[in-house]
């Protein structure tokens, strides 16, 4: 590859040009998202370097889509080539440096079906975070009430049976009315 190109926040763009003899031209400028395709279209097929972050695999997607070899890397490992402050510029420089490394490690870039799937995970894995979260407040705000239940979703429901009925007189009105969602309604 005769360049490589490094990406800050996607806001900053770094530019080294490598020629036959080794001799290295760097230029930095803004670049906005709105452009980024813009420039990269222009450009010959190159080495182009992402820091592995929320956006990088679409935009990796984009750039390989447009005939650059991009190679996304690990915040933490692209963190020892930063030489000063850190900032966008900074960024994009380290981020040059770092993919130019042999003994570099990258990172894949997911499709979009693996990245589908990466969602259906994390999605689940907050709703039943938030599950507990729930659960675990409902059961402290029926001990303050002098209510326990046995451990589990039979001594939650216990507990949920008494904040829904109007007949027991243990929970206040005030605090009955306090609740979101009925547990039942969410799933439970």
């Amino acid at each position: 590859m005769e360049e490589s190109h490094g990406t800050g926040s996607h806001d900053w763009f770094g530019y080294r040009e490598v020629g036959v003899s080794g001799a290295r031209r760097r230029c930095c400028g803004r670049l906005t998202r709105a452009r980024l395709l813009i420039f990269f279209e222009k450009l010959p097929s190159c080495l182009v370097g992402i820091e592995a972050c929320g956006t990088a695999h679409h935009w990796a997607r984009e750039l390989i889509g447009l005939g650059h070899d991009v190679r996304l890397m690990p915040p933490s490992y692209v963190k020892p080539y930063v030489k000063r402050q850190k900032n966008n510029m900074a960024d994009a420089e380290a981020i040059c440096e770092a993919v130019t490394r042999p003994t570099m490690r990258f990172v894949p870039v997911k499709s979009p079906a693996q990245q589908s799937v990466m969602v259906l995970h994390r999605t689940r894995s907050i709703l039943i975070r938030q599950r507990t979260q729930i659960s675990n407040a409902i059961r402290s705000h029926m001990a303050g009430f002098g209510m326990a239940a046995a451990i589990g979703r039979q001594g939650l429901q216990s507990l949920i049976e008494v904040v829904e009925g109007p007949a027991d007189e243990r929970v206040p009105l005030e605090a009955r009315g306090a609740s979101p969602c009925s547990p039942r309604g969410c799933g439970w």
